[in-house]
């Protein structure tokens, strides 16, 4: 298997996943046709906007193509007649009239160009920044369950590779082949005015131009593309091994991940490589084919002078428009090459573009007003996978401003519950309801507000402490967040801080403890103010002291609103209104705590039972 081919031989599903997903080298022609109309239409779509810039934009290199294009013509007339008259009577005018409009017919050019770069700069970072925006905002639009499988790196690779090439064509690719183009049509018919008989000479070298575009435009396109996919993969090990530098670490992983990092990098070289080759013989074969059809005209051409039957000025200018002709060919294969880079990119971007929402919000939102909390699991059915049931039909009603805590085994579908009614997830089957709304049918800035959830994974988002308070309602005063961080019980710990709320909490809340970072979520979620309040192993990182420290605060956030508690920890449970056990998604028993633990030999019982011992 040649090294283009080869796939990373490693064991684990997420780069299995990634290679999968870039493994469209393999592609059928239809399906690959349907990749790049949808990267032509994102494009299309992106251009849209600035048609009436463009179209000034097509008129400058218009008149800056023509400016370069009467150069030659000019040397033609210098010669022809510019010359002669100094011969025959020393009279320089007519040739100091060419020269002065060769010099006119420059700074036009110059000008022109200044110009064109200036206004196409700002053109293509407009189209960049919209699509930057575009993909930033679908992506927080979708699902957590498309985020479960599309990994971090992939998502960088989108926003940064991906968007390097797209700028590459922006910069250069358009500028260049739409003067290529005006070049190739106004030389040729330059020529053809000039002497038809040496223009058909010059056509002799179409055919062999067209089968080396060919052959180029097929291949690269099928190289580009394949770059593109191993630099994902590189982005995507290189990213997923630093965020994870604490395992690979702790597990001495270093040498298995140098090893899949080195067949990821070798391939990206290999198929940069295969890029390069095919670069490396189309340029040398436009240009082989330029010089020899260049001398034949030049042979040709001074027989035809010797006759008599061209002049001098003639010859020059065509050889000059002739090795004008050629270079734009180079400009197009250039060109190709970026853009097949960035349709590639653009595959990629157009793909996330179209993907849909796991939950997509309604078309016509049915309004809350005043929210009381009445929760309601209406014979709800869900399963990650399709026939694996995870919750097989739920039946649940929790009242407005009851505390309910879920216990069970892993995999029971505690966590399941909170994931449907944050609606991260939709049910497969019945309703999820808040004051007998069914959730998909509320807008989605009022779903969010009303319901809020603490999970065990407590992340910190760059910079201070007060911002992430303050991440939960973000309008909110500075008294308003200490006051929350009061309530919570970690004002004090945040007051002992080097700068106090004014505290950089470093990458993911590297600064603060386990423990810490969870009363800051604590106090994020008590600002926020939901009217439904979830906590998903919300006090697993906190010690004993500083579970202490949150029972009472526990007690404070949970008053007046509806709220589902999921623990191990029991102590956090005795603070609930009502208890659930559940075994396989079903609620094998339903009481107050203190009832559940009186009847005895009962699921609750028994733990209850274990925790007091595990205290003893």
């Amino acid at each position: 298997m040649s090294t283009t081919q080869r796939q990373p031989h490693v064991d684990d599903s997420t780069w299995r996943g990634v290679a999968a997903e870039n493994r469209t080298d393999e592609l059928s022609e239809h399906a690959t046709g349907k990749l790049q109309e949808r990267s032509r239409r994102l494009l299309a779509d992106l251009i849209r906007p600035h048609r009436t810039m463009l179209w000034l934009l097509l008129a400058i290199v218009v008149v800056e193509n023509a400016s370069r294009l009467s150069i030659p013509y000019l040397v033609k007339e210098g010669i022809d007649k510019g010359i002669p008259p100094i011969q025959q009577s020393g009279d320089t005018s007519t040739l100091f009239v060419i020269v002065g409009v060769v010099l006119g017919a420059t700074l036009l050019q110059a000008v022109t160009r200044l110009t064109f770069l200036v206004l196409s700069g700002r053109i293509g970072q407009d189209m960049l920044f919209e699509i930057r925006r575009r993909v930033y905002r679908h992506f927080q639009r979708l699902s957590p369950a498309f985020h479960d499988e599309y990994t971090s790196g992939r998502v960088i690779s989108r926003q940064t590779s991906d968007m390097d090439a797209i700028y590459e064509m922006l910069e250069t690719g358009f500028d260049g082949l739409v003067t290529a183009l005006l070049t190739l049509v106004g030389v040729a018919v330059l020529l053809l005015t000039l002497d038809v008989k040496l223009a058909l000479v010059a056509l002799v070298c179409f055919p062999f131009l067209a089968l080396l575009t060919n052959w180029f435009r097929k291949e690269s396109a099928k190289a580009y593309r394949v770059t593109r996919e191993k630099v994902a993969l590189v982005i995507v090990h290189f990213v997923e091994s630093m965020l994870g530098i604490r395992a690979v670490q702790a597990f001495r992983r270093e040498p298995r991940n140098q090893a899949i990092f080195d067949d990821v990098n070798d391939q990206y070289r290999a198929a940069n490589l295969r890029a390069f080759r095919l670069v490396a013989w189309f340029m040398p074969g436009i240009k082989l084919i330029g010089n020899i059809t260049i001398s034949v005209v030049l042979m040709y051409g001074a027989y035809l002078a010797f006759q008599g039957e061209v002049t001098v000025g003639v010859l020059a200018a065509f050889l000059l428009y002739l090795r004008q002709f050629f270079e734009p060919m180079q400009e197009i294969s250039q060109f190709y090459n970026t853009f097949q880079s960035a349709s590639a990119a653009l595959e990629k971007l157009s793909g996330v573009l179209e993907e849909e929402p796991g939950v997509p919000e309604p078309a016509d939102p049915t309004p809350l007003g005043r929210v009381r909390g009445d929760v309601r699991f209406d014979h709800v059915s869900f399963s990650y996978v399709e026939g694996v049931p995870v919750l097989p039909d739920l039946d649940l009603t929790v009242p407005a401003g009851q505390t309910l805590a879920l216990v069970g085994t892993t995999g029971a579908g505690k966590t399941t519950i909170a994931k449907l009614l944050s609606r991260f997830y939709d049910p497969r089957g019945g309703r999820v309801t808040l004051d007998g709304v069914d959730l998909r049918e509320l807008d989605e800035v009022a779903l969010r507000r009303s319901v809020v959830m603490v999970t065990q994974e407590n992340y910190m988002f760059g910079g201070t402490v007060a911002d992430n308070i303050r991440f939960g309602r973000p309008e909110a005063s500075r008294d308003e967040v200490v006051a929350a961080a009061r309530a919570i019980g970690a004002h004090d710990f945040i007051s002992r801080l080097p700068e106090g709320y004014d505290t950089d909490v470093a990458n993911k809340g590297g600064r603060l403890s386990a423990g810490q970072r969870q009363l800051v979520a604590f106090a994020r979620a008590f600002l926020a103010d939901p009217d439904v309040l979830i906590l998903d192993e919300a006090t697993s990182s906190l010690d004993v002291p500083s579970e202490r420290l949150v029972q009472h605060a526990l007690r404070t956030i949970l008053a007046d609103r509806t709220a589902v508690i999921i623990a191990h920890r029991l102590s956090t449970v005795e603070i609930a209104d009502r208890v659930l056990v559940l075994e396989h998604g079903r609620v094998v028993e339903d009481g107050a705590p203190g009832e559940l633990i009186a009847q005895g030999r009962g699921r609750f019982s028994d733990l209850h039972e274990a925790w007091v011992d595990s205290l003893a």
